[in-house]
């Protein structure tokens, strides 16, 4: 109901010609993921008057044949780089300057990844909007001396702004030819949460919302563990009974890190159900980078690294799933955990120690 009302005075102030109204959107962050939700922005701030328009995206200026990425996207209204072939609506605009993109923005979606966003924290609160709300889809966590650190605390403590978080069953290319997918929103304030479904809910994304912010960013980022360890069943050859079975480990282990480490936050049984939990899960554990690198990694028999198969397999885009392994391995020897988290375990050091691939089976679970 608010956010009708809301809906309906943003109409009235258009009517009058007040501008100042609208919802001024940022998406900071173009890779593929980032690139395939800007589409879906675009789409969006133009089918409802409480949006503006123009919705900008930041993007880390690289050359492409000579010539800049942004100006190629803004010309073209295509990310040729990390989603070739997926046109944006002309409203995209793409710059290279942080502090311009997010300049007046009210609504700042963040999709990259989580090491590069410290850095850029001081010129977007700088620059943004007062009260700007703000929206992760970044897939990973942090750690400090006292623990593990949510991507979603870190935008709230440094920018002073509410922070929803949307995870799910969303392979970008997938998404770039606009079929059909789910998604799920979790917020802290209702009003906002709804606000970004309205963002994103479109004809090939069907947006679901629940008020649980740390279950669904938890699941979308230890997901991805999941799907390193899937991708090691793939490249050792051993068939869907074996995946399955690790997909199911996996699957307790996500649950039991969550209520382990966060029993007191609201973490609700049914968000595992919701696209962000096993739906993301199981598209993850066939498609994704993860799944392909580390399916790479024990086909090669461990003989390249899977920084030297990033580099070769993903063109500039980031492995997120042995590095959150790397550092949920750190929240858990600091604890004196490992034992209790066989898979996760078993997954960080076959990645980074001398641990043979068929661990991934032969480690009791």
């Amino acid at each position: 109901m608010a956010l009708r009302a809301l809906h309906t005075a943003n109409r009235r102030a258009f009517a009058l010609g007040r501008r100042n109204f609208s919802e001024k959107i940022c998406m900071v962050g173009s890779g593929n993921f980032g690139s395939a939700l800007v589409r879906i922005l675009g789409r969006n701030a133009l089918r409802h008057d409480i949006f503006d328009n123009e919705v900008k995206m930041y993007v880390h200026e690289e050359m492409i044949d000579g010539k800049k990425l942004t100006d190629i996207i803004n010309e073209t209204n295509e990310n040729v780089k990390y989603l070739k072939g997926a046109k944006f609506t002309p409203n995209v605009v793409a710059d290279p300057d942080i502090s311009s993109a997010v300049a007046g923005a009210t609504m700042i979606c963040f999709c990259l990844p989580h090491q590069f966003l410290k850095p850029m924290v001081p010129k977007i609160k700088a620059s943004a909007a007062p009260g700007v709300k703000c929206l992760s889809a970044i897939k990973g966590i942090d750690f400090d001396d006292k623990g593990i650190v949510l991507i979603s605390d870190i935008i709230r403590k440094e920018l002073k702004a509410d922070c929803s978080v949307l995870m799910g069953a969303n392979v970008a290319n997938d998404m770039a030819s606009d079929a059909f997918c789910e998604t799920t929103i979790g917020y802290k304030d209702p009003k906002n949460g709804e606000l970004f479904k309205l963002a994103y809910d479109d004809f090939s994304l069907k947006v679901g919302t629940v008020q649980d912010t740390v279950g669904v960013e938890l699941c979308g980022a230890l997901k991805n563990i999941v799907a390193i360890g899937a991708g090691f069943v793939d490249g050792l050859g051993y068939g869907g009974n074996t995946k399955a079975a690790i997909i199911r480990i996996g699957l307790k282990e996500m649950v039991k890190f969550c209520k382990t480490f966060y029993p007191n936050d609201g973490i609700s049984d049914d968000t595992f159900l919701e696209s962000c939990g096993v739906a993301d899960l199981i598209t993850t554990c066939y498609g994704g980078r993860n799944r392909k690198c580390a399916e790479a990694f024990a086909a090669a028999g461990k003989s390249k690294s899977l920084e030297t198969i990033e580099a070769e397999l993903l063109g500039g885009q980031k492995l997120q799933g042995t590095l959150t392994a790397k550092e949920v391995n750190h929240i858990l020897k600091m604890k004196g955990m490992e034992k209790d988290f066989p898979f996760f375990t078993t997954v960080y050091k076959i990645s980074y120690e001398d641990t043979p691939l068929e661990a991934i089976t032969t480690t009791p679970y």
